[in-house]
């Protein structure tokens, strides 16, 4: 039987638990204050006792290739050096912290973000291929302003190396693994994708270019610990067939794990950049409230933009199905063809979830076979948010993780009747949206952010 406060390793490094925080945007820039910014973000959840903290996607070249605003670049040597108070912080509190890295591609902000195309002319979107026939179409309509510059075989190299240069100089700042940003619509996505993919050189197999990346990485980092996001795109409508089905996911983590990579997250997801990032409700709040829509103006081209793409996204929400653990069964296939930790995230927010994706035993008699565990790590990402201290409520006994909800000594509860094991987060996705303006990822609804305070008050989260 595996529990969650249980140890296990990546490559060669011990992880204290089985909980880790998921790459989240800290849009912490890349300046002066960002070590401090990224302590406050980060820190909290090694102090409740999370194993493994994972620094969300930072971008790999000084120019272009960001997703979404302030994101950390970790280019520069002098810079990342900087950054040793993280892991620093992390390591105090007995964690570990591993750094994602990634380029957006066809995902930058120079392809959507108005303002951003404007103070930067001259920035062009790297591309696997051309462009597919979708992306160009909203080009047409002035949605997106794609300048495309397709990697040649000698620039999708040296972009692998780039990748293998920033893991270097973030282990040597002290970090303790590396995190390939592999799903989302990032270039390594692109590249695994035949719906992006249709190169005729080496990199034609998108694996190819992860397998560089993993050769660089071994270069200039050494045996540093290396996981990476398998993605599938089995959530957009069928009429799209030239996608990344379940079967092609199992067939890369194999080989990710014949190439040298310690550990694998896998996602189910879209080609896109949709809303089965961040399967939930529709963020009212997020897209109403009057003091964040000049920023969704100024990145989306104005206020008629801005309502356009807030209808499509009401639109796509009524689509997209919210389940529990949506990568259950895809992390459950893959685990059994791979002898390599499997990382689960997505949709996770009770300790009886967690358990059950770790040892579903417990939920099946003795006499009734139990299907295999889908993962050995279990990651929640935008709980974080809610509740930056979260971890204390998940692990080491009911005694840390219960709420009671009658009566405590500053009063009646706001969580009354909330399981004890359950995390406050509820989908609502309105911490999503506010950062297309590069603000800080945080809760933004009141209701949750009351039941917080209230845990905070009562010393729910305290050690």
């Amino acid at each position: 039987m595996t529990a969650l406060e249980d140890p296990v390793a990546i490559g060669g490094v011990e992880i204290p638990n089985r909980l880790y925080r998921a790459p989240l945007l800290e849009c912490a820039g890349t300046e002066p204050r960002t070590p401090e910014r990224l302590v406050r973000e980060l820190e909290p959840a090694a102090a409740s006792g999370v194993g493994l903290v994972t620094q969300g996607a930072t971008i790999v070249r000084p120019e272009s290739g960001c997703p979404a605003p302030r994101m950390t670049r970790v280019h520069d040597p002098e810079f990342v050096s900087g950054l040793a108070p993280v892991p620093e912080a992390i390591g105090d509190h007995g964690g570990r912290v591993f750094c994602q890295l990634e380029h957006g591609g066809l995902r930058s902000l120079e392809i959507w973000h108005s303002a951003y195309r404007e103070r930067h002319p001259d920035f062009r979107q790297l591309a696997v291929s051309r462009p597919p026939r979708a992306l160009r179409a909203l080009d047409r309509v002035g949605m997106f302003d794609i300048d495309a510059q397709v990697l040649s075989t000698a620039e999708v190299r040296e972009l692998a190396r780039d990748f293998g240069r920033s893991a270097g100089y973030l282990v040597d700042a002290g970090y303790d693994g590396i995190h390939i940003a592999g799903a989302n619509m990032g270039i390594v996505q692109q590249f695994l994708s035949p719906y992006y993919n249709r190169r005729s050189d080496e990199f034609g197999d998108g694996v190819r270019f992860l397998e560089c990346v993993h050769d660089a990485i071994r270069e200039f980092a050494g045996e540093v610990p290396l996981i990476t996001k398998v993605p599938v795109e089995t959530e957009f409508p069928r009429p799209l067939d030239r996608r990344i089905t379940f079967d092609d996911g199992v067939r890369i983590a194999r080989r990710l794990e014949r190439i040298g990579y310690d550990g694998v997250v896998p996602v189910t997801g879209s080609p896109f950049w949709d809303t089965n990032l961040v399967r939930g409700t529709y963020p009212e709040r997020a897209w109403e409230t009057s003091d964040l829509q000049p920023g969704y103006e100024e990145a989306f081209g104005g206020r008629w933009r801005a309502r356009a793409v807030a209808a499509a996204h009401r639109l796509h929400s009524r689509w997209v199905e919210e389940k529990p653990a949506w990568n259950r069964e895809f992390c459950r296939r893959v685990r059994e063809a791979v002898s390599i930790p499997v990382c689960c995230e997505g949709g996770i927010r009770t300790r009886e979830g967690i358990d059950r994706l770790l040892d579903p035993s417990a939920e099946h008699g003795s006499s009734e076979a139990a299907p295999e565990p889908a993962a050995d790590l279990v990651g929640l990402g935008r709980p974080f948010y809610a509740e930056p201290r979260l971890g204390a409520r998940l692990l080491d006994g009911e005694e840390n993780r219960s709420v009671d909800g009658t009566e405590a000594k500053s009063g009646p509860s706001p969580v009354r009747d909330r399981d004890a094991g359950r995390a406050l987060c509820r989908n609502c996705n309105n911490c999503t949206i506010p950062q297309v303006t590069g603000a800080k990822g945080t809760c933004r609804t009141p209701s949750i952010v009351r039941e917080r305070a209230w845990l905070e008050k009562e010393g729910v989260y305290d050690d």
